[in-house]
């Protein structure tokens, strides 16, 4: 059986001592009942994981010895998801818990012409994408980065080898993503809004290289549309 794991969002030195912020400790203490002596895993999110020795358990406080640091190397076949999201609050923070869970390296909220949100929680969000991380037993906590233009994505992402955009615009280019999606390869995928990428902006796409990819036939939210593409990855690339 694993040892339970945790995020510490600080350096991770082998033979150093820490202490665990106070959620933790609380978790530790109250809810797994472990003792001094007990050992645990920590990770940073950015690939380090280290085996440690509880030395002090309190409800607010816990104290532990670093014993090992190991070293996780990242995903070569990157998915970059830049999404659209909704002014619903609960769809959206299921869709950021479960593409952690699929392993994506960034999560990319999109301002196009027809976004609903624009905002994000930042905190709240980081928040989700640590739990799942720690959930589903990874030590790559994905890059969470403000919500951007449409533009500045194009821009941004210009070196990405596989480039993808869903949309529903049947008078435009669009090829099954299982014949578009090849595996191996470090990929973004554009999700539009609910009502759409406009036409201009699929231009914009694929003028940048983006190769247009529909789903299934019938209508998906943005969500679902979201997280078949991440489920579609996983599945190829694993």
């Amino acid at each position: 059986m694993s040892l339970p794991l945790f995020f510490h969002d600080g350096l991770l030195n082998a033979s150093s001592e820490i202490q665990l912020d106070e959620e933790t400790a609380r978790h530790v203490v109250q809810v797994l009942r472990m003792q001094p002596g007990e050992q645990l895993q920590l990770t940073n999110g950015k690939g380090v994981s280290a085996m440690t020795t509880i030395v002090k358990a309190e409800k607010k406080k816990l104290f532990v010895a670093v014993n090992n640091i190991a070293q996780h190397p990242g995903r070569a076949n990157k998915l970059h998801l830049c999404v659209a999201f909704t002014k619903n609050t609960s769809r959206n923070e299921w869709l950021l818990e479960k593409a952690t869970e699929l392993g994506v390296s960034s999560i990319v909220p999109i301002i196009a012409t027809r976004t609903e949100r624009e905002r994000i929680r930042y905190d709240r969000w980081r928040n989700i994408l640590v739990a799942a991380l720690i959930q589903s037993q990874q030590y790559h906590l994905p890059e969470l980065l403000e919500a951007l233009p449409l533009k500045d994505i194009l821009q941004r992402f210009n070196d990405v080898e596989q480039k993808l955009v869903g949309h529903c615009i049947s008078t435009e280019s669009r090829s099954p993503i299982a014949i578009a999606l090849q595996k191996d390869k470090e990929t973004i995928v554009l999700i539009g809004p609910e009502g759409d990428f406009t036409l201009e902006e699929v231009h914009a796409c694929t003028e940048n290289g983006y190769t247009g990819i529909s789903l299934v036939d019938q209508r998906l939210r943005t969500e679902t549309a979201a997280m078949a593409v991440c489920a579609y990855f996983s599945l190829v690339n694993n």
